[in-house]
């Protein structure tokens, strides 16, 4: 367990680390005002028309970093510092959310694939931990007793529904990664950002992108200790 809790405190820093560094990227290009004078929420509806979407309106949500694309209602939600805002930060994000949309218009199957597994995350995150656990007390109670293996079968069913997390982390990246550098190849084709602006866009989304990252490596590295946890103890 000491080791559990190692893990979770690594991974816990990494993820802080990625996140204030993200913070402070964001807060360094919030200051490169676009020589366009577009906001986010130009940025946005424009990208949207040139990739021949209709369909999809360009909302502002509150809060910081809390943009999306929501395929359900076919909404852009851009955070109010991005929706208003003139810089090479909120042009970013803004093509980044866009470029869900046209993920989602064209059927990217990544995207498809991640929706399909929400439902089934939604559900299996909330009992995984609960099983793994009490699946492991359980054995540990049935060995002692000499009673069949049950907690071993019930621990594995956790696991199983932990795995269903790390695959949704790990096929959100080329969700996040390719709508990056649709946003980016869209920014310089169109001539929407200079050079100055395009970089600092792309600096903000590389350190986007690697927040999930981080995410997918520390739940895999968390169903790979308590797999190692149920498996190891079996004879």
């Amino acid at each position: 367990m000491i080791g559990f809790y190692i893990l979770i405190g690594a991974i816990a820093l990494v993820s802080w680390l990625v996140s204030n560094t993200l913070k402070n990227k964001f807060k360094k290009y919030s200051k490169i005002q676009l020589r366009n004078g577009m906001s986010g929420a130009e940025i946005a509806q424009k990208m949207l028309a040139d990739n021949g979407i209709f369909d999809v309106k360009v909302i502002s949500t509150p809060g910081r970093l809390t943009d999306h694309y929501n395929p359900a209602d076919k909404t852009v939600n851009l955070s109010e510092s991005v929706y208003n805002q003139t810089n090479a930060a909120a042009a970013a994000v803004a093509a980044h959310e866009c470029g869900h949309a046209v993920q989602h218009a064209q059927a990217y199957s990544y995207l498809t694939m991640r929706s399909q597994l929400v439902p089934i995350v939604g559900v299996t995150s909330k009992f995984s931990q609960w099983l793994v656990f009490g699946g492991l007390i359980l054995g540990v109670t049935s060995d002692a007793t000499g009673a069949n293996g049950i907690g071993f079968y019930i621990a594995i069913t956790g696991l199983v529904f932990m795995g269903f997390a790390t695959l949704f982390s790990f096929i959100t990246l080329p969700v996040e990664y390719d709508a990056s550098n649709r946003a980016l190849a869209w920014l310089q084709n169109k001539n929407m950002v200079s050079q100055e602006e395009l970089a600092g866009a792309t600096d903000a989304l590389k350190w986007a992108a690697r927040t999930y990252l981080v995410a997918a490596l520390g739940s895999l590295a968390t169903l790979l200790y308590w797999g190692m946890q149920i498996l190891g103890g079996r004879d």
